[in-house]
């Protein structure tokens, strides 16, 4: 599942062809991916205005100069496709199938975008102007990990006296949104606290320097476009290149790349999810 840095690669790709743009026409080409598509979804969107393209948690977010939003949620398998103009030089991927581009939106300059999900795990919704607080999808998210509203005072209130494991905490995208599995694991490395550690008993200082390493990670991330472990693409169709730089994540049995730790990595599973940490620097 694609987490925060991933949506936000595939939402600054995006930008340049959709923010600002009028969207001239929409196809969908089925009634719905993980959910029913809105029954209104292309008289709604065509002939509106892109105003902002926002990324919310792991959700993308285009603001229409109509007042409403459309919501895209990219599932397991979802990609946003960009022809930047009809052309006989446009290369598509073999391996992406046009039976999987279930939406597609033309811009009125020519740029097309197309959602292709295999899985159909992905969504496309809309939210009426002022309803974005209230939608089920965005209501109980927490702060953003690189807004101000998180830090180090914020995220030990919202983990006092909390005895689940800091890991699972901070996958619980009430405490923070957008976080995922890669990116936990790799900012509690570098914090050097177990995952395993329940999450109310970490200090303010351990706490403080996770929140910076978290932060660190996902700009990290985002620079390096992304992970790419099975289908993240760009929306150029190229690979995320940040999994050559994890330290844990996927690397059980691996040197600790700590200097002077001479830990190896272990995969234990939590909730479900596997969690890479050294038992030799993290506690």
């Amino acid at each position: 599942m694609p987490e925060l840095p991933e949506v936000e690669t595939v939402r600054s790709g995006l930008a340049p062809v959709m923010e600002g743009r009028v969207i001239a026409s929409v196809q969908v080409r089925r009634p719905d991916l993980r959910w029913p598509l809105p029954p209104d979804l292309v008289q709604v969107l065509t002939g509106a205005r892109v105003t902002a393209l926002r990324r919310r948690s792991k959700y993308i977010l285009a603001d229409l100069d109509r007042g409403a939003s459309m919501l895209l949620h990219l599932g397991m398998s979802g990609r946003l496709l960009i022809e930047a103009r009809p052309t006989a030089d446009y290369h598509r991927d073999p391996a992406i199938l046009p039976r999987h581009d279930h939406v597609q939106w033309q811009m009125q300059d020519g740029a097309t975008i197309t959602f292709n999900d295999a899985r159909r795990f992905g969504m496309v919704d809309l939210i009426a102007e002022g309803a974005e607080p209230a939608h089920p999808l965005l209501r109980h998210l927490g702060p953003e990990p690189l807004g101000a509203d998180f830090h180090a005072e914020a995220l030990a209130a919202a983990l006092k006296e909390r005895r689940a494991p800091i890991k699972a905490m901070l996958l619980d995208q009430r405490i923070v949104a957008g976080l995922g599995n890669i990116y936990v694991s790799e900012a509690l490395h570098r914090a050097g606290i177990d995952p395993r550690r329940a999450a109310g008993r970490i200090g303010a200082s351990r706490l403080a320097a996770l929140v910076g390493h978290i932060r660190d990670v996902l700009t990290e991330a985002i620079a390096a476009g992304g992970s790419s472990l099975r289908d993240h693409r760009q929306t150029t169709g190229e690979l995320g290149y940040f999994q050559h730089a994890f330290r844990v994540y996927d690397r059980e049995g691996a040197a600790c790349p700590t200097p002077g730790c001479a830990g190896v990595i272990r995969r234990i599973v939590q909730s479900g999810r596997s969690s890479y940490y050294c038992p030799v620097c993290q506690r």
